[in-house]
């Protein structure tokens, strides 16, 4: 799933995206870790995984978008 990033703390490495519909969803440093990125600037278009839905969806991983 592709989304834009919209926050991120290079402190805690955690952050949020924006989903194409607008809604933001927050992300954790694991998820961050585990995408291999050193920084993230909002405005970046994201490659997202994610698991669950509604209330209990998370994102489990962050990566840059790639053409």
């Amino acid at each position: 799933m592709q989304a834009t990033a919209y926050t991120y703390d290079p402190v805690t490495r955690s952050g949020s995206v924006l989903l194409d519909d607008g809604t933001p969803v927050d992300f954790p440093a694991e998820a961050f870790d585990a995408g291999g990125l050193r920084l993230l600037r909002p405005g970046q278009r994201v490659r997202i995984e994610v698991e669950g839905e509604g209330d209990a969806r998370r994102i489990t991983l962050v990566t840059l978008q790639t053409f």
